[in-house]
């Protein structure tokens, strides 16, 4: 993307944990120059800190580009002292679960531009996805702006209404947390029949992230499970056990994740 305007006026980043740092490393790998960033974050790594980022420093006072990547029970304490940059100078963009666009809005100014996004952990590996919605004082050029950052790290799509998003947070933001249980229970289901533990974690994380690898080509999930399983196979015999409680355990597992966003944006 085109870093002019930030170069020019400076990018905040407000807390810089996992997911704070690995939009750092996109960033910077992308060409934006560390003099143009403020990080602001009292546990700082020693990684951050040896990138030539300004770090609890004092800060512009007209960034372009506000970065809130805190956790959402800090953001009560984190976001006042930023309340001077609302009225619609600075696009505020939120990576926090649970805070929604009107809470930003009676913090900082109902004139303040804020995109709320859900990224998710593979980010940190520049393999995330991350879902986008503006507030009404957000502009398609806003959404640009925000979208080139965060495809530093990952796909992005942008959602059709804030509604979506606590369904969002539940689907992608939570999932990874189900994909390694898998690979844990898929593990020790291999251990159960007679492999070492080791070789059975090999086997099931090779088999995740290659199946993975297969679901990104031209065919469906649903067309890619069809092709390896031949009638009155192996394939076959394990997946009328799964396939029994999988489909309604997941409802209920992103339900849940879902629910817990929308009280976490209540509290």
């Amino acid at each position: 993307m085109n870093f002019t305007d930030i170069e020019h006026r400076g990018l905040i980043l407000l807390g810089c944990g996992k997911m704070g740092s690995a939009m750092l490393s996109g960033w910077l790998s992308g060409g934006l120059s560390p003099s143009a960033i403020w990080v602001q974050d009292p546990y700082a790594s020693d990684w951050v800190r040896g990138t030539g980022v300004h770090v609890n420093a004092d800060l512009p006072p007209a960034p372009a580009i506000v970065i809130v990547a805190v956790k959402p029970q800090m953001m009560a304490k984190a976001l006042p002292a930023l309340t001077a940059m609302g009225g619609g100078g600075t696009l505020f963009v939120s990576v926090a679960a649970g805070t929604s666009l009107s809470t930003y809005s009676e913090i900082l100014g109902e004139t303040t531009p804020v995109i709320r996004a859900m990224p998710n952990t593979p980010a940190a590996i520049g393999q995330g996805i991350t879902a986008l919605i503006g507030s009404s004082t957000a502009s398609i050029e806003h959404m640009d702006q925000a979208e080139g950052l965060l495809a530093a790290v990952g796909q992005t799509v942008r959602l059709d209404n804030e509604a979506q998003m606590d369904a969002v947070t539940g689907l992608s933001g939570s999932g990874p947390a189900y994909v390694f249980h898998m690979i844990e229970a898929m593990a020790a289901a291999g251990e159960a029949q007679g492999l070492d533990a080791d070789l059975a974690m090999t086997l099931a994380v090779a088999t995740v992230s290659g199946a993975g690898q297969l679901a990104l080509g031209e065919d469906s999930a649903e067309q890619l499970r069809i092709n390896v399983t031949s009638p009155n196979g192996t394939t076959q015999a394990g997946l009328e056990v799964l396939m029994q409680k999988l489909p309604d355990l997941m409802v209920r597992t992103v339900a849940a994740a879902a629910e817990r966003s929308r009280e976490l944006s209540r509290d």
